[in-house]
């Protein structure tokens, strides 16, 4: 429907101050065409505005109804964000793996991880390399497998990565990854070389903030109640 067609509608509506069912009626369907997208709404929206400030009778009656428009955008309903990263990798293989090692190449500002163990030497050296470009990197991991034979959550640690574990009775089992708060990668993938070669696993990656957003609040809340460590063995 052209401009002008709608400002035809819209004024004849307008023409004795009332809206009537009939008015109604046609102002529905003018609404339901196909054609109406959330950009053309708004576009009809603002345009019935203007023509009722057109008819306010004084200076003042028009600025409230621009304030009333002003504010009726406010709260209309915003369309949520469409998602324009939103992929799946599985093991055995080196989907799991390169998807990883690319967000932590890619990083620029800031990565947390919160992963049950790290064993796997070659996201140990991309994360040592993120740390290296200033990128600000988070690790919380679970105590036990802190200890286990080829961790190398210490050695993260002694180079400069703010590292804390998790000391309570119960594992800290998680397995995801933010990436300058926009990106999570998380799934059953264990930062592990056995997650990539042997094991049937898979790793979600997107930056839909729904997603996203719990996340953080999450990784937020742990990294405030758990101490820093040293680096030191025990």
């Amino acid at each position: 429907m052209r401009p002008d067609e709608v400002d035809g509608i819209l004024a004849a509506t307008l023409e004795d101050h009332r809206l009537s069912r009939g008015e109604k009626h046609a102002i529905e369907e003018l609404l339901s065409a196909d054609d109406v997208t959330p950009e053309r709404l708004a576009y009809i929206r603002h345009r019935a505005f203007a023509l009722a400030r057109e008819q306010m009778p004084t200076h003042v009656a028009a600025q409230v109804l621009e304030w009333l428009e002003g504010v009726n955008k406010l709260l209309l309903p915003k369309p949520p964000k469409e998602t324009s990263r939103a992929e799946v990798f599985f093991s055995p293989g080196p989907g799991c793996l390169d998807a990883i090692s690319r967000n932590l190449r890619d990083a620029n500002e800031s990565v947390d991880i919160c992963v049950f163990t790290i064993t796997d030497d070659r996201l140990a050296r991309a994360i040592l390399e993120a740390h290296a470009r200033g990128v600000k990197l988070r690790v919380v991991t679970d105590e036990d497998k802190a200890y286990d034979r080829g961790s190398d959550v210490f050695e993260l640690a002694s180079k400069g990565v703010e590292v804390r574990v998790d000391e309570s009775e119960h594992h800290m089992h998680h397995k995801f990854a933010l990436f300058d708060g926009n990106t999570v990668v998380t799934g059953s993938y264990n930062w592990t070389r056995s997650a990539s070669t042997h094991n049937a696993e898979n790793v979600l990656v997107t930056d839909d903030e729904r997603l996203v957003k719990p996340y953080r609040r999450v990784f937020d809340d742990m990294w405030a109640k758990l101490k820093p460590h040293t680096g030191a063995r025990r």
